[in-house]
C-alpha cells in the first residue's frame, strides 16, 4: 500500500496530513475553512486517495496560511506515497462538467512542478474562503507533489460550480495518473528511467 504521513509546524499553521493513494475515498479533513474542507473531501473522494487532514491555522488574521500550508503538507505527503513513481500510468486528461461549468485538467506525475491556471472566479468569497487562494492552494500543492497540473475552466457561471469542478477534475486526473499499468508495474514511466528527484524526465 502507497501511504505516508507528513506534519507540518510553523509559527502560523500546525497541520497532519496522512494519504493513502491506493485507498477508497475515506476522508477526515477539518482545517477549520467550511467551503476547503467541503473541497478537499471532493479531491479525496474522487482521486479514491484516502485523506485525513488536520490543520489548525491563524484563521483570526486570514485562512491564507491554513490554505497554501496544507496544500504544501498534502503535497509532500502525496509525494513521499508516490516513491520511485514506478508502475504509474503517469499523464493523464481529464473533462468535468457541473451544471453549466466545464473544466479540464491535464497533469504528468513528473517530478516537475508547474502549474497553469486559467480559471477566473466570478465572486471574491466562497463561504469563508477567499477564492483568490484556490490558486495558492494548487500552486503549493503541485510544487511538492511534483506535478506538472494545468486547470483551465472552459466556460461557467456559478463560482462554486467553477471551483468544485476543479477540485473534481483535479481528483480525477491524480487517480489516473498515480493508478498503477499492469503492463509495465515493475517500470520506471520515462526513458531516462528515473522520475522522483529528477527534475527532468
Amino acid at each position: 500500500m502507497r501511504k505516508a504521513s507528513v506534519e507540518r509546524n510553523t509559527n502560523e499553521t500546525r497541520i497532519k496530513v496522512a494519504v493513502n493513494l491506493d485507498g477508497s475515498g475515506v476522508y477526515r479533513v477539518s482545517t477549520g475553512i467550511g467551503f476547503f474542507d467541503h473541497m478537499l473531501e471532493q479531491l479525496s473522494r474522487h482521486s479514491l486517495i484516502d485523506l485525513d487532514i488536520e490543520a489548525k491555522g491563524d484563521l483570526h488574521i486570514d485562512a491564507h496560511h491554513t490554505v497554501e500550508d496544507t496544500g504544501i503538507a498534502l503535497g509532500q505527503a502525496l509525494y513521499k506515497a508516490l516513491g520511485d513513481r514506478r508502475g504509474i500510468r503517469r499523464f493523464s486528461s481529464v473533462h468535468v462538467p457541473m451544471d453549466e461549468t466545464l473544466t479540464r485538467v491535464a497533469l504528468d506525475a513528473s517530478d516537475r512542478p508547474y502549474l497553469i491556471w486559467h480559471v477566473t472566479v466570478p465572486t471574491q468569497r466562497l463561504g469563508d474562503l477567499d477564492t483568490q487562494l484556490i490558486k495558492e492552494f494548487f500552486q503549493a500543492f503541485a510544487q511538492a507533489a511534483g506535478l506538472t497540473l494545468h486547470i483551465e475552466n472552459l466556460y461557467g457561471e456559478n463560482s462554486h460550480h467553477i471551483v468544485e469542478s476543479c477540485f473534481k477534475a483535479t481528483a480525477q486526473a491524480l487517480r489516473a495518473s498515480f493508478e498503477i499499468d499492469p503492463r509495465k508495474a515493475d517500470a520506471i514511466p520515462s526513458t531516462k528511467g528515473v522520475l522522483a528527484g529528477a527534475k527532468s524526465a
